[in-house]
């Protein structure tokens, strides 16, 4: 077993949180020190510290957000003596994995006595933590709780000695990753490598998990595969078919097959083209390209459910379904791309007398906030165009696989959530207007062209706030592990290394596990095995692929135990003894064993120093 010891220290006492991770109890050493090490610590995020995050007063002083402004020299302390000397941090929604609170405060050396509470409403409150009697002198503490559906933490004052005044330099709540938080992979090219083999450790004698791409992946935590479907896969610049179709329909199946044969979840993108759809290009299908536009709605509908019970009658019923990929700008381009001005890709203008012949479902951005009544009307035009066909994929999804989710995936360029705001008022009024509602909202997370990590975050919670009610997905995530020599991608902060990938993943895992009301709902890496990988080809090996150790991200984000020892800067005097008070073990609430102290090591007989740190 291997733990991290992750040192807090607190004036006068030294906080020891160990989390375990359940993935570090199988992880081997890299098979090559060329692929670089990855120390990968599981999520802990302090939700007071959000942007969305507030506090307050009970005496009304201004000064209250001193408290969760990260800064521990500044402090919020009543404006008046004598009165109600309580401070409450409201989290902008609630949260079911927040594990921990920490609060420090200005004074040194006074024995703080305080109660700190916890609510999901602001008005029924249950005490996580009662010092009311506390003797102990120091400047802070941390609390272990479990109370799913918390959204306000309150501390309140009882007293100190003699004439320390009330007050809190730093009042923290801490999230952890939920268990219900799905992470895995689009794994689409795993149709083009079958003649490759994966393993865990290929140069040992027990290489691990393999030879298939998904048994690696499901050993490293992966638990959701998204497939990618082309209607006639063809060549982006030709558009004539490719010898071998693959991210076909045909060959999707066998894929299907391999990931519910491996037990992971399904998720299926349908591009309805036949060649890569994303914010630039949207071709429609070259079987589809010339019919009326009535004609091409029921063509939408009819390949939708047709294949969907194809994927249902082999036994790999799909847990999600996206209508399209990336359609921030629309989908299935005709006539209006002369509007759109789209240049790609080259078959779709080299062919326009086909491509562009008829109406498709292009949205025509350029008319957004025009005044003029015939450019609005363009507009409201692309609008009905475009909803009218995806409502047509979302009754296809609803009618032959009622069990799966229906998403719908779009991005937010940098600086630009104004737009991908104005997209979800008008798909969302248009689609329940001809009945018709998505499950799963999606966007796309590369910080080269989405923006930084604080910028998602802002992202997700204005999409969760702004429309409650669905769940939010990153759709697709990426982060290479070398370039560069190494230096960030634009917007990030992370290098290009090995261990820079792993700590831009597990951000992104970070962000949507933040979302309020527990929204967020899962989040998918793209392409690992290939697009900015996580897997090498062995040297000497033909044919044989093994994963960076950041790929170990998906387990060891999540803390499996949450450990806390609390002793005074020490000395130690005696033997180790078993964790007594006051030690704290805090399992999640899916524990069912209490939490040995040899889970992350053990409280020692210690003797103050009375040092401040």
């Amino acid at each position: 077993m291997s733990s991290k010891r992750l040192p807090r220290v607190i004036a006068g006492t030294t906080t020891l949180v160990t989390m375990v991770s359940a993935t570090l109890l199988m992880v081997p050493a890299p098979a090559h020190a060329t692929f670089g090490a990855a120390d990968i610590k599981p999520v802990e995020s302090n939700i007071a510290a959000k942007e969305w995050a507030s506090a307050t007063a009970g005496d009304g002083s201004s000064n209250a957000g001193l408290a969760i402004d990260g800064d521990p020299t500044t402090s919020w302390q009543p404006g008046r003596v004598g009165a109600r000397q309580l401070l409450t941090v409201d989290l902008g929604g609630t949260y079911d994995n927040l594990r921990k609170v920490k609060v420090m405060f200005p004074d040194r050396g006074v024995a703080h006595r305080y109660v700190v509470e916890a609510s999901s409403d602001g008005r029924r409150w249950k005490t996580i933590a009662d010092r009311s009697r506390n003797r102990a002198v120091s400047r802070g503490e941390v609390h272990l709780f479990t109370r799913p559906g918390t959204r306000f933490v309150r501390l309140t004052f009882t007293g100190a000695p003699g004439r320390a005044r009330a007050g809190v330099s730093e009042l923290q709540v801490f999230n952890y990753l939920r268990d219900d938080l799905t992470l895995g992979a689009d794994l689409s090219w795993m149709d083009d490598v079958q003649d490759q083999q994966y393993w865990v450790d290929p140069l040992a004698q027990d290489r691990g998990a393999g030879p298939h791409l998904l048994d690696v992946a499901k050993d490293r935590g992966m638990q959701h595969t998204r497939l990618r479907i082309f209607n006639e896969p063809r060549s982006e610049s030709t558009g004539q078919p490719t010898p071998i179709p693959r991210q076909g329909p045909e060959r999707s199946l066998v894929s299907a097959k391999r990931i519910k044969q491996r037990g992971m979840d399904l998720g299926i993108d349908f591009h309805y083209a036949d060649s890569w759809a994303d914010p630039s290009k949207q071709p429609k299908p070259r079987a589809w390209a010339e019919l009326e536009f009535a004609d091409l709605s029921n063509a939408v509908y009819d390949f939708t459910a047709d294949y969907l019970k194809r994927l249902i009658r082999q036994g790999t019923t799909p847990e999600k379904v996206a209508v399209g990929n990336e359609i921030i700008n629309g989908f299935m381009y005709g006539s209006e791309a002369a509007h759109i001005g789209t240049t790609n890709p080259p078959y779709f203008v080299d062919q326009a007398d086909i491509y562009q012949s008829k109406p498709g479902g292009g949205l025509l951005w350029k008319y957004w906030r025009s005044a003029d009544p015939v450019e609005r009307q363009l507009y409201d035009q692309s609008w009905d165009r475009f909803t009218t066909l995806a409502a047509a994929g979302m009754k296809a999804v609803r009618d032959a696989s009622p069990t799966s989710k229906v998403e719908i995936h779009v991005i937010v360029d940098k600086d630009k959530l104004a737009k991908t705001l104005e997209f979800w008022h008008q798909f969302l009024t248009r689609v329940k207007a001809k009945g018709q509602n998505p499950d799963v909202l999606a966007i796309s997370y590369y910080p080269e062209w989405h923006g930084t990590p604080e910028a998602l975050d802002r992202n997700l919670n204005t999409m969760a706030t702004t429309h409650p009610g669905y769940e939010i997905d990153i759709a697709e995530t990426a982060y290479p592990a070398s370039g560069g020599e190494g230096s960030p991608v634009p917007n990030s902060p992370f290098p290009r290394t090995v261990q820079g990938q792993a700590d831009a993943i597990r951000r992104v895992f970070q962000a949507a596990n933040d979302v309020v009301d527990n929204r967020g709902s899962g989040v998918l890496v793209w392409e690992p095995a290939g697009y900015q990988p996580m897997f090498r080809a062995v040297p000497g090996l033909a044919n044989t692929w093994e994963p960076h150790a950041s790929i170990n991200v998906f387990n060891a984000s999540r803390a499996k135990h949450i450990l806390q020892d609390t002793v005074h800067t020490a000395t130690v005097v005696g033997p180790p003894r078993s964790c007594p008070p006051p030690c704290a073990c805090s399992p999640p609430p899916t524990t069912r064993s209490p939490v040995s102290p040899s889970a992350g090591g053990r409280c020692h007989l210690a003797r103050p120093t009375g040092r401040v740190r």
